[in-house]
């Protein structure tokens, strides 16, 4: 089995968009999986989380901003890096679906290139916020253990200068 770059859901309505982005970045090195609509795409989700959602915005049973709606309300998959793909191109759409979750927005038609660029740039992103969290549990770890440490040599220094200012042993 091979290693791939990332997991990617793709979910649009359009079989000609999941087949055109589906093989171009299967052939990148991606995990590609497709979901149809909204609520496929929510239970799909459920089952196993992808790094990143292709989402279109203008599907028959849920919009895009729907289903990132419901993606960026639960624990789970609110982390999960939303890029809009749609016909839409007025400034209102785009702004509607930074405000519902999305990081990003590609106008179709899509430039091949243009896709992969964003799709990497949100996949960086989302690797250094997962090397900063790591780093933050070590880094919190360290103060805790350092403050430990700290209060085991406070009360070290504390018994010794009880010893050191006794008549005796005994008295210390």
């Amino acid at each position: 089995m091979s290693e791939f770059l990332a997991n990617i859901l793709l979910i649009d309505d359009q079989l000609d968009n999941l087949r055109v982005l589906s093989a171009l970045l299967s052939q990148r090195g991606y995990q590609v999986r497709k979901a149809r609509s909204g609520y496929m795409a929510l239970e799909t989700v459920k089952v196993n989380l992808p790094d990143l959602i292709l989402l279109d915005i203008k599907m028959p049973d849920m919009s895009g901003y729907q289903v990132c709606q419901h993606l960026k309300t639960a624990l789970e998959t609110r982390e999960i890096p939303v890029i809009f793909l749609s016909a839409l191109e007025s400034t209102f759409d785009k702004v509607k679906g930074f405000q519902v979750g999305g990081c990003d927005y590609i106008t179709k038609p899509f430039e091949m290139d243009e896709v992969l660029v964003r799709v990497e740039n949100q996949l960086t992103i989302q690797r250094q916020k997962k090397l900063l969290l790591e780093q933050n549990k070590q880094l919190q770890q360290e103060i805790r253990d350092r403050q430990r440490a700290e209060a085991e040599i406070r009360l070290l220094l504390k018994m010794t200068q009880a010893i050191s200012e006794a008549w005796d042993f005994e008295t210390a």
